[in-house]
């Protein structure tokens, strides 16, 4: 069964991290930590004039898995909205502690980890990128708002 949790393509996206590093002026920046490995990541966003993603750096320092899904979620985050991005962690989370399917539509990539729902010690690093993105958006918007309210 470990086979099936580490399997190629699982190695092979923690190994190409897209969009590696940090954005020299974001809107938004969130971070994540697995506090039982320590697995973490940093995320930095701007959003374009529809609130989506235009701009997306990625700071992980995780185990395979964390590294796997950053991968997957930075294949495919520019053009992302929150709603995607909440739809998107919402159906991580039931795949891996209730038994959903996963994602679909832009993230349905991030199924290759399914097999880790049997592994509850490794969900949190699972789900840091994925977290810690949707953060990053949802302070881009705060700060829009606040700036929008402001003038």
């Amino acid at each position: 069964m470990i086979d099936d949790l580490y399997s190629a393509r699982i190695l092979t996206l923690a190994a190409n991290l897209p969009h590696a590093g940090r954005l020299a002026a974001p809107e938004g920046t969130g971070e994540r930590v697995a506090r039982l490995c320590g697995s973490r990541a940093t995320v930095d966003v701007v959003l374009d004039a529809d609130g989506r993603v235009a701009e997306f750096a990625q700071d992980v320092k995780a185990c395979a898995l964390g590294q796997a899904a950053a991968g997957v979620v930075g294949e495919v985050v520019l053009g992302a909205t929150t709603d995607d991005l909440q739809s998107a962690r919402d159906a991580m989370l039931s795949m891996l502690k209730s038994g959903g399917e996963g994602p679909e539509g832009r993230f349905g990539g991030l199924r290759v980890l399914k097999e880790v729902a049997d592994y509850p010690a490794r969900h949190a690093s699972t789900m840091v990128a994925l977290e810690a993105t949707l953060e990053a958006v949802n302070q881009a918007l705060v700060a829009r708002a606040g700036l929008a309210g402001a003038a």
